[in-house]
């Protein structure tokens, strides 16, 4: 890739992938402390676009335990191991195929967080109820087709991926940055690791909420599209006035 062969000839690699790689640290150790993972249910990648690679957690280590040197870094176009002497994540080709497919994605997390995984494991999107989702997430959070039996003997976890994909054909990952994958858990992925790692957070919230709200009205509907539009857009896109980089 010209773009890794630039930054090795200039000297900077081990620069750069200790960046990477610290990165990817922070954000398995923020999913860990936001209460999302259990025993080594879970996981979080972060990519360097310019040099083409994902950095993630290896397998089996739990997160409280992870140190910046386990961090692999594994090269997004042929997913070949170029740093860290652990074996990666076995959702590493599901967070590379991810990655590949969105171009916006700077950040991916994988938990097994309850709520969202109970609405994994009944086969149903969290649908938008209310302000607190549509802040995070412009729709219903997908859920995926299930795969096929050959799909799980010979490719999994990147089929996962696909599978996640094939969700997104009529939907903008940035607009709904999580999906759930059918009987198994959730994904949520950002322009960075520390907006994916908010995202799973928010994601777990509002599947609590939905699960509490149907509970309380199981005839409930979504959110009005215009409440839904105007919550969105004041936290995203050219038009957001949340926070204090643009007038009221």
């Amino acid at each position: 890739m010209e773009a890794t062969n630039r930054v090795a000839d200039s000297g900077d690699a081990p620069a750069a992938q200790a960046r990477l790689r610290q990165a990817a640290l922070e954000a398995n150790l923020a999913i860990d402390g936001a209460g999302l993972v259990t025993l080594t249910f879970g996981n979080a990648s972060a990519i360097d676009r310019a040099n083409g690679w994902l950095a993630i957690k290896p397998s089996g280590i739990p997160v409280a335990a992870l140190t910046v040197e386990d961090i692999v870094i594994v090269r997004i176009d042929d997913g070949q191991q170029v740093a860290g002497a652990t074996r990666p994540s076995s959702d590493t080709p599901t967070h590379l195929v991810l990655a590949r497919a969105f171009s916006g994605v700077g950040g991916i997390v994988h938990t097994h967080s309850p709520a969202a995984t109970a609405w994994a494991q009944a086969h149903r999107p969290i649908p938008c109820l209310g302000t607190s989702h549509a802040d995070h997430f412009r729709g219903s959070v997908p859920v995926t087709r299930p795969l096929t039996a050959t799909e799980i003997a010979d490719d999994y976890t990147a089929a996962t991926g696909r599978a996640i994909v094939e969700a997104f054909a009529e939907l903008d990952p940035d607009g709904v940055p999580a999906a759930l994958v059918r009987d198994h858990g959730a994904f949520t992925w950002g322009p960075d690791g520390p907006s994916a790692v908010a995202n799973a957070i928010a994601l777990e919230l509002v599947a609590r909420i939905a699960l509490d709200t149907l509970a309380l009205a199981p005839d409930q509907g979504p959110i009005a599209p215009e409440l839904l539009e105007r919550h969105h857009a004041r936290k995203h896109g050219p038009r957001s006035t949340y926070g204090q980089g643009r007038p009221a």
